[in-house]
């Protein structure tokens, strides 16, 4: 009996490969550059699964292309680039990797934070550029970390990991959610529920965790980065168009806040010209979750929720799990 056929729009890593290759006949994707919009729709036109990324529109016409297809799994937590219903009117079953890249993520949202107070890349460039001098006092003085307010906007799993990050950095932390967190869980993380605009006006550091939803976009726009202090900093490990660059650009510009981090860019892989000019903006590559094991056990999960599907269980992350007939 011939296997289901599978398309991974990723060579993957050898564990999650081992996982796949041991039960289908699949085709992997192993050019560096993303496939091309035509190229993915035909290489899925006789696949029963597809094995995907965030770069990647799952949609209706991707769907009518493939008309086999059983299940749409993606490597990652955020899944954006869904369509969720359309998979569910169509019988395909879509799923994300939620959960294992939390402390890795909120390992990254420190790196940057703390990068971007002291002006770690900043250092980093002048050393490199041969035009240190030597120490000086004033030299590249930032802002400390410790003792200071972390603003979270966003408190799922991934702002309480950075939550419980700052234990040893005796910081006050307060926070914005749609949904108000347990007063056990407030207490245990020792932070507080404000307004989004008080955690705004009061933190020196801005720390977003929200998914990418319409109610999010342009989540941080003018209004919010007027309402920051001056010496305040943005990190953002979210989704990129839940920050305004452009207002972003205006409020750094005019002096309204200290800076900004930015992982993820609200028109990927283009980042706004205007902020990569800037000495008080750090920009990565949506990395925070690129760490070796972590990434290894998000595409695991994915084959892991292709396998249930052909083995008639409920994959273990399933967004639409009705297709399935059980909740």
């Amino acid at each position: 009996m011939s296997k289901p056929k599978v398309f991974s729009t990723h060579p993957l890593f050898e564990a999650p490969r081992k996982i796949l290759d041991e039960h289908f006949e699949v085709d992997y994707w192993s050019r560096p550059e993303r496939p091309p919009r035509a190229e993915l729709l035909r290489r899925v036109a006789d696949k029963e699964a597809l094995v995907c990324l965030l770069t990647e529109k799952i949609n209706d016409e991707l769907l009518a292309a493939a008309p086999k297809l059983r299940i749409v799994a993606n490597v990652a937590v955020g899944f954006d680039n869904i369509d969720v219903p359309a998979c569910t009117r169509r019988k395909v079953v879509a799923s994300n990797t939620p959960g294992v890249l939390d402390e890795t993520t909120a390992d990254f949202a420190w790196t940057l934070l703390m990068a971007i107070a002291r002006r770690v890349l900043e250092g980093d460039q002048l050393v490199r550029s041969g035009q240190w001098t030597g120490w000086n006092l004033d030299q590249l003085c930032g802002g400390d970390v410790w003792g200071k307010t972390l603003g979270l906007l966003g408190f799922g799993r991934i702002g309480r990991a950075v939550a419980r990050r700052t234990r040893g950095f005796q910081m006050r932390v307060i926070y914005n959610d749609a949904v108000r967190a347990p007063a056990e869980v407030e207490k245990e993380l020792n932070v507080e529920f404000l307004e989004r605009d008080q955690v705004l006006a009061e933190a020196d550091f801005i720390s977003v965790h929200v998914p990418l939803l319409p109610e999010t976009r342009h989540l941080i726009s003018a209004p919010q980065l007027a309402r920051m202090k001056r010496t305040a900093y943005l990190i953002n490990t979210s989704r990129g168009p839940v920050v305004d660059e452009a207002a972003l650009l205006a409020a750094l510009e005019a002096g309204q806040i200290a800076g900004a981090a930015l992982d993820v860019h609200e028109k990927e892989p283009q980042v706004h010209p205007g902020l990569m000019k800037r000495a008080d903006v750090i920009l990565t590559p949506h990395i925070a979750s690129a760490s070796v094991e972590t990434r290894t056990r998000m595409a695991t999960i994915a084959a892991e929720n292709v396998i249930a599907v052909f083995a008639g269980r409920r994959p273990p992350t399933a967004l639409n799990p009705e297709v399935l007939g059980t909740k």
